[in-house]
């Protein structure tokens, strides 16, 4: 299988064996026809019911209602345009070629919304998890208040909670929640923070103590006799993709299981119409956002978890919307019945949204399954911006311009982090190496891994800072976990073990390959399987085979050092110091070695060499 470093999805959970098993399989059933329905199927209501968006007015209704669902997932933060790849979606053409369109930026995101709900009188607006964390500076540097205060305008309804809302721990996400402002650093403005409007759902996550889940399972739309219910849950490895105190005192529970036992509470208490809003997710066939998911022969559907969590979660379930990997998809996978089952997920960053008709049937209370329509839309920024969104983005970005507008470095083009090795990634262990070098000059190399880099560096200027001139809300963009940078011993037979994991144990399906340090290479040979995909006799380090009893000091953030992404190896080092955060290691490197005469050039991503 080609390999590439997921910079939308750079770590996997680690699942049940049962889910493992499957995660690598291809599913996809036939589209969902569309039932012939009475007239009356678009019939609306003149009120606005619970948590309802109720536009446009009516006259009655008959027995079919169309209740529109409008959905996205893993918005990070994303208020601004995202820059470069992260700024953009691929489409499908008929003609066979594929283009890019620039997308995102919630100034537009709220313009399509509020356009997709004009004259639907039942509409639902709800997330799929990852709304916060990772962030850009705008709104990172002030604990995403900005992002929830976007949300709320954006009329969300609903979302589930994903691993990223676990970066700060749980008591921070009770205060995004809850409101109040942040426990050290107060309040931003002369207002107090009052959360969110909507409610996050968290089914799966419990508290050690009581068992319980720390927020709702699920939640209940209504109105005018129609009644959807929504579970919400994420992947059930978040322990092992955010650190060890984001998730200290909690317990991740299997999704399957959790959103069974929910959609039987549910139908108890007469809510036969049910979504799971699940941050877990796959990978599709196509990188097209538009592309038929659901095309018969080679090629179509999705894989990864979420192809088995569809498979396995109760027909009582009517559509699952998705997130995690950062990949678009509207598919259809079988529920154990072998009835065909409406999956979304609508990429990252804000630069689609789902929109999916759910015919609701009045006499059963349930969905009309054959009736499911669902597509993806590209929030294109080619509309009016939303005054709204656009006090709200000035707001902010006065107070985050003194420290985001810092120039820390110089470029000569984009530094992208696409591909099995990037040119960013490259930099930024070339970054750490550098570092850890300050703190013992003995140090030998660095490991990055991919999901630690949230976007690219892109040589057009975002601001008034000019072309090539790299700021700190820039930097603050790519590196925004405020990991330490650590130095730990290894050996060298421990050294080949951990580039080994990058293909194999919980990465073996889907490989995350770490960036690394100049002077480290060796050969990934994909058409091998498992581990035998490093090859052993190929791992050089300064032209030299690497020693299996030799001790090298090996530079990597806190998370990597930790075990985290499926590294377990990384955390069994020893002699560990502790260093400066990467954001400042990664501006003291670009300080150092660029300025605007002599501008750093793009690494050349050639320490990798990949055999397809």
């Amino acid at each position: 299988m080609p390999v590439t470093a997921q910079p939308h999805q750079p770590r996997r959970s680690r699942r049940t064996k049962r889910l493992l098993a499957a995660a690598a399989t291809v599913v996809t059933a036939g589209a969902l026809a569309a039932a012939a329905l009475p007239a009356s199927a678009n019939a609306g209501e003149t009120h606005r019911g619970n948590g309802g968006h109720g536009h446009g007015h009516g006259h009655g209704h008959g027995r079919y209602q169309d209740v529109q669902l409008l959905s996205f997932n893993d918005l990070h933060g994303n208020l601004e345009p995202p820059a470069g790849s992260s700024g953009r979606v691929t489409e499908h053409q008929p003609d066979g070629t594929t283009k890019t369109v620039d997308a995102g930026g919630v100034e537009y995101l709220a313009t399509h919304l509020r356009e997709a709900r004009e004259g639907n009188r039942y509409s639902i607006t709800a997330a799929g998890g990852d709304m916060v964390g990772a962030s850009p500076l705008l709104s990172g540097l002030f604990h995403d208040e900005p992002t929830i205060e976007a949300l709320n305008k954006l009329d969300l309804d609903v979302t589930s909670v994903g691993n990223h809302e676990f970066d700060e721990g749980a008591k921070e996400l009770a205060r995004l929640q809850n409101g109040g402002c942040h426990p050290t650093e107060g309040c931003y403005t002369d207002k107090e923070f009052k959360g969110a409007d909507f409610p996050y759902l968290a089914a799966n996550v419990l508290d050690e103590k009581t068992r319980k889940p720390i927020l709702k399972p699920y939640w209940v739309w209504k109105q005018k006799g129609v009644k959807v219910g929504f579970i919400g849950v994420t992947l059930e490895g978040t322990p092992d993709i955010v650190s060890a105190e984001g998730v200290k005192g909690l317990s991740f529970k299997d999704e399957v299981e959790t959103i069974n036992t929910y959609a039987e509470v549910l139908q108890r208490q007469g809510v036969k119409s049910i979504v799971a809003l699940v941050h877990e997710g796959g990978f599709p066939a196509s990188s097209s956002y538009n592309y038929d998911c659901d095309s018969p022969g080679a090629g179509d559907g999705i894989s990864g978890p979420i192809a088995d969590i569809a498979k396995n979660v109760t027909p009582k379930v009517d559509a699952l919307v998705t997130g995690h990997t950062h990949a678009a998809y509207v598919c259809t996978i079988p529920d154990p019945a072998g009835k065909p089952r409406m999956v979304t997920s609508a990429a990252s960053f804000g630069r689609l949204y789902t929109d999916t008709t759910l015919t609701y049937d009045r006499a059963t209370g349930d969905i009309a399954r054959t009736a499911v329509k669902s597509a993806n839309h590209v929030v294109t920024r080619d509309v009016p911006k939303a005054p709204d969104m656009t006090r709200l983005i000035d707001k902010w970005s006065t107070l985050a311009a003194p420290i985001g507008n810092r120039p820390i470095g110089y470029i000569s083009g984009d530094i992208n982090r696409d591909g099995t090795e990037s040119p960013l990634g490259d930099l930024i262990a070339d970054a750490q190496l550098a570092y850890g070098r300050t703190q013992d000059p003995e140090t030998d190399l660095a490991l990055m891994n991919p999901g630690g880099i949230r976007a690219p560096l892109t040589y057009t200027a975002t601001g008034a800072e000019g072309d090539g001139v790299v700021t700190y809300a820039e930097g603050f963009t790519v590196q925004p976990f405020a990991n330490t940078v650590n130095l730990k011993d290894y050996t060298g037979a421990q050294l080949i073990q951990v580039l080994k994991e990058q293909v194999s144990g919980p990465n073996e399906a889907a490989p995350k390959i770490l960036q690394i340090s100049s002077g480290l290479t060796y050969t990934l040979d994909l058409t091998r399987t498992g581990a035998d995909r490093v090859v052993t006799d190929s791992i050089r380090l300064n032209g030299s085979p690497v020693d299996e009893n030799a001790t090298y000091r090996v530079a990597s953030n806190s998370f990597l050092a930790g075990g985290g992404d499926g590294f377990p190896t990384l955390g069994e080092g020893a002699n560990e110091l502790v260093g400066t955060d990467d954001l400042t290691a990664l501006e003291e490197y670009l300080t150092a070695n660029s300025s605007a005469a002599s501008p750093i050039t793009p690494p050349a991503a050639d320490r990798i060499t990949v055999v397809r």
